[in-house]
């Protein structure tokens, strides 16, 4: 899955999850932590730093930063509705904070309140048509809504502007993969990977494209990678199935498989792949 960020005032910190999913392989990519940069960033919801906020706000309550700052803490503690009342008093504030804007469309698609995420991310691109990760924001409601060559659009203006964001080369990537250009996907994946080493949707997705590809070592082996990252990822354990499958090992394929619908029952591609390799064993 790919991220939308909350940002501070001129941080770029923390992440809340869009959900995605690609169809391929019978399997999906799920919300998937990336290191440091997962949904929720306990330091920064904590209610002592959340007080401490709220003390610099009342220090200067007409500083709108302040403001943006403690909205992006409420985010990532999940406190939606302060969130909102944050922004929007840092947009009263000042009508040009472009983070104000983009922060404020993320929590809106949290909400799924699509149409006021993309009003939002467009007018803090037209505040700052600088600003990467409104890009990248942006391209994710394209993305899931289907329209991939303004998505492919707006990752690569990202990148153009920020080389060094790992979730812009990831989203592009799961674009060109839904349009089934691997070598493309793999290529950005692999870029994705070498920023943020830690994540593991990257290698989750790569595996994806190398086993379309017919690489189905390759695939494995990141597979391998992201479990090792996000243990519990049951669609990491059902595409490692999947290649065990396609290895010949159906006895891994089964353990793979049985491991997934462990974690979540109901997700039918595990479900149907331990039908498939039951004979192979339960280890």
């Amino acid at each position: 899955m790919a991220a939308l960020r909350l940002a501070g005032f001129d941080l770029r910190r923390g992440a809340l999850a869009a959900a995605t999913a690609i169809g391929l392989a019978a399997c999906q990519t799920q919300s998937t932590n990336w290191g440091d940069d997962g949904d929720l960033d306990k330091a920064a919801a904590s209610e002592v730093n959340l007080d401490s906020l709220s003390v610099v706000i009342r220090q200067n309550p007409t500083d709108p930063n302040g403001y943006i700052t403690r909205g992006a803490a409420y985010g990532r503690a999940g406190k939606l509705k302060e969130a909102m009342a944050d922004f929007d008093k840092a947009i009263a504030l000042n009508p040009q904070s472009y983070q104000a804007y983009y922060n404020r469309a993320v929590v809106e698609h949290r909400l799924d309140r699509d149409q006021q995420a993309l009003a939002d991310h467009n007018q803090a691109i037209a505040i700052n048509a600088n600003y990467a990760v409104a890009y990248v924001g942006r391209g994710e409601l394209y993305r899931q809504s289907g329209k991939l060559d303004l998505a492919l659009a707006d990752f690569s203006k990202a990148i153009s502007i920020d080389r060094n964001d790992p979730h812009a080369f990831y989203s592009r990537g799961l674009v060109y993969q839904s349009s089934s250009q691997h070598q493309q996907a793999i290529e950005d994946f692999a870029k994705a990977i070498s920023l943020s080493p830690g994540a593991a949707a990257p290698f989750n997705s790569r595996g994806l494209s190398y086993l379309a590809t017919g690489d189905y070592k390759a695939a494995l082996d990141d597979f391998e990678e992201a479990l090792k990252r996000e243990p519990n990822s049951y669609s990491a354990w059902t595409n490692r199935g999947l290649a065990y499958e396609k290895l010949g090992d159906r006895q891994k394929a089964y353990t793979s498989f049985s491991n997934a619908a462990r974690i979540k029952s109901s997700f039918k591609p595990a479900v149907d792949g331990m039908r498939r390799t039951a004979g192979g064993g339960n280890a």
